[in-house]
């Protein structure tokens, strides 16, 4: 394990590595924060003679301390711009606008990218106009207008017989849809470093009702339901959700709970969401489809405790036989690792688990299995053979996505990987 003690910057600031580690001073650390550490599990914590010893995962992003902050960076450089094409490609949102959004890395990492996301969907919705419906309010008029609240008449009129206490329905921007926006706005400026970034989110809020007490918008946003009147809305409310929740870009992958309290991305799940989208779709156009939970399960009986977890790829792809043939369903296993593997051999393990689902899901005619990696310098593609004294036990394609390109033509290699299974008739 690689370690280093952190060079700590204005603000405190700790910079961290994917899967390195860093010593920070016992006095930097302690009670909220520790607890806050390992609830998160971005970092494991341990305490050493100088200080306290964080080592990271393959989670990155920024961590707003009580006494410092902490920024985690990843592995594989993936321009900021680029980053937020394969966020909204994993979680099947459309395509950004090009000519509208500004998103820089900055000072924060992934996570300025989270309120610069939220002030391009809030320009769209302004542009588009928002929506109108009819609010409740409570009023104090000196006539009868909409309906008496008889309660507080009772009870905060004091015998002014002059005072009216009111509930009405105004037809006004005021619904939860544009309060929810106008709640994230306003705390985002509040959390931006980047002054001009600050000055856009602040025009912005302006332009949308705003709650008293911002973070109550996240009841709203977590009761509201969408309609096709409202349907455009989404996107903004899943950034909002972030910027309120204080989740992270994570949460457009796991939509239930903010568990980081923070701006974090697990780029593992990440990575993963994103193959097997690219997996699916390619396998789809070509007359296949994603194998049922059900089906093709590798499992083990005999275990001492219980039973034992199953074996089952990131995705697993189900085809039909060949025209003329009536042999079973064909399957091939799809592995999306966030590793190296474009300047390293894959390790023992991953290909022990490789060999495991061809032997359980293909057979001598398709023996073969992917695995996918990211590959920040252009595509790469290799074949592994694994041969044992029988003979030939499968193949393994290994293949890299371009992660500067977008998401729909980093796909190429896989797509033609899954081309030449689904349209094999003679052994591979």
């Amino acid at each position: 394990m690689s370690s280093r003690v952190g060079r700590i910057a204005a603000r405190h600031e700790v910079t961290l590595d994917e899967h390195e580690s860093v010593t920070v001073p016992h006095s930097r650390l302690y009670g909220d924060d520790l607890d806050r550490l390992r609830a998160v599990k971005a970092v494991t914590v341990t305490e050493g003679r100088n200080g306290y010893v964080l080592k990271a995962h393959a989670t990155t992003g920024v961590l707003q301390l009580d006494r410092m902050r902490l920024v985690l960076r990843p592995k594989f450089p993936v321009e900021g711009r680029r980053l937020i094409d394969w966020l909204c490609y994993a979680n099947y949102q459309s395509e950004p606008d090009e000519t509208l959004r500004n998103w820089p890395l900055g000072s924060d990492g992934y996570a300025g990218l989270v309120p610069a996301a939220l002030l391009h969907e809030c320009r769209l919705l302004l542009r588009r106009g928002l929506r109108r419906d009819y609010v409740r309010r409570q009023r104090v008029d000196t006539t009868l207008r909409g309906r008496l609240n008889v309660e507080a008449q009772a009870t905060r009129c004091y015998g002014a017989v002059d005072r009216l206490h009111l509930q009405t329905f105004e037809y006004e921007d005021g619904s939860w849809e544009n309060l929810v926006c106008g709640a994230a706005l306003t705390v985002a400026a509040r959390r931006s470093t980047d002054p001009w970034q600050t000055r856009w989110l602040l025009d912005a809020s302006a332009r949308f009702p705003c709650p008293q007490q911002p973070l109550d918008a996240l009841s709203l946003v977590a009761r509201g339901q969408y309609t096709r009147l409202n349907n455009h809305y989404r996107a903004a409310h899943a950034w909002a959700r972030m910027v309120l929740g204080g989740g992270g870009v994570t949460d457009l992958l796991e939509p239930y709970g903010f568990g980081a309290k923070s701006l974090l991305l697990n780029l593992n799940v990440l990575w993963e969401s994103v193959v097997r989208r690219m997996a699916i779709d390619a396998a789809t156009a070509l007359g296949g489809r994603a194998a049922r939970p059900e089906e093709g399960a590798i499992l083990t009986y005999g275990a001492l405790k219980g039973s034992l977890p199953s074996f089952r790829p990131d995705v697993l792809l189900a085809f039909p036989p060949p025209a003329g043939e009536t042999t079973a369903t064909r399957f091939l296993a799809v592995d999306a690792k966030y590793k190296r593997y474009a300047t390293k051999d894959v390790s023992a393990p991953d290909r022990h688990q490789l060999l495991t689902y061809i032997a359980g899901y293909t057979g001598p005619d398709a023996a073969l299995a992917l695995v996918v990696h990211p590959s920040p310098d252009g595509p790469t593609r290799r074949i592994l053979r694994v041969e044992g004294p029988r003979g030939r036990l499968g193949l393994i394609q290994v293949l890299g996505l371009d992660t500067r390109a977008a998401p729909k033509h980093a796909a190429d290699p896989l797509r033609k990987a899954i081309a030449g299974f689904a349209g094999s008739t003679a052994p591979l």
